[in-house]
């Protein structure tokens, strides 16, 4: 169970992970960060694998959410960003959110790799309400995608398109494993692919690390990418070049 609704008072509740402020990655400025929890892919390097579960771990409604915001908004005047888990698995809960917190001129951000994308009216609607989206293309060949993740890629780049389609502001965001998504042959068609795109705003390539690697131990989960090195700036640099090239601009 991701989402609940109290039938006697009608409120939506989400499924919260936790909550962070001051957030300094997730978008402009220093911002107040929603992490949601449940998430249906697997990503080898994921650094939030205790957000993978769909099990209710804390139920907040929308105005708890706001009144946790109201407490530290002076210091995240950024605004607010959703993530996870994969947020738009509870995108109802999002919806009432945003509006909520549109209506109170708040910067708002998703982050999301759109793989439960499916031209849902409500995911659709959800994005009349968001400023900016922080798009995670974890990698652009298929086979290699359900390798990484456990998922095809075919929502997510359909839902790169439409987000294009609808020039919605986003940040493309990839992390760089040596070895498994920084293939030459990868970050062209990856490079490729964002050209096309028309709404994209910046792109970032993270470069992988292992300070997870102690949450799968004590979670029992197998760690699928020991051995595998850690990047560092000439790996960004590398990839960051290729891109470059295909879309014919510096990042």
């Amino acid at each position: 169970m991701t989402l609940s609704q109290d039938l006697s008072t009608k409120v939506c509740k989400g499924n919260i992970h936790s909550i962070e402020t001051c957030g300094a990655v997730d978008g402009p400025g220093l911002r107040f960060v929603l992490f949601m929890q449940g998430c249906p892919m697997r990503c080898a390097y994921c650094h939030n694998p205790d957000t993978w579960s769909t099990s209710i771990n804390k139920e907040m409604t929308v105005a708890e959410v706001i009144k946790e915001y109201e407490g530290v908004k002076e210091f995240c005047k950024g605004g607010v960003t959703v993530t996870g888990g994969e947020p738009l698995l509870q995108s109802a809960f999002l919806l009432e959110l945003f509006k909520e917190l549109k209506s109170r001129n708040v910067h708002t951000a998703l982050d999301t790799s759109g793989i439960v994308f499916n031209n849902q009216k409500e995911i659709e609607e959800l994005l009349n309400y968001t400023d900016l989206v922080l798009l995670d293309l974890k990698c652009i060949d298929e086979e290699e995608h359900i390798n990484l993740t456990g998922c095809y890629n075919r929502n997510i780049l359909n839902f790169a398109k439409y987000l294009s389609k609808r020039n919605i502001p986003t940040w493309i965001r990839h992390v760089l494993v040596p070895d498994v998504t920084e293939k030459v042959e990868s970050l062209e068609k990856l490079g490729k692919f964002i050209s096309k795109l028309r709404n994209v705003k910046k792109i970032e390539i993270l470069p992988y690390h292992s300070m997870a690697k102690s949450k799968y131990k004590e979670l029992n989960i197998e760690y699928k990418l020991e051995g595998i090195r850690e990047a560092d700036n000439s790996d960004v640099l590398f990839a960051k070049g290729i891109i470059s090239e295909q879309i014919k601009r510096p990042l």
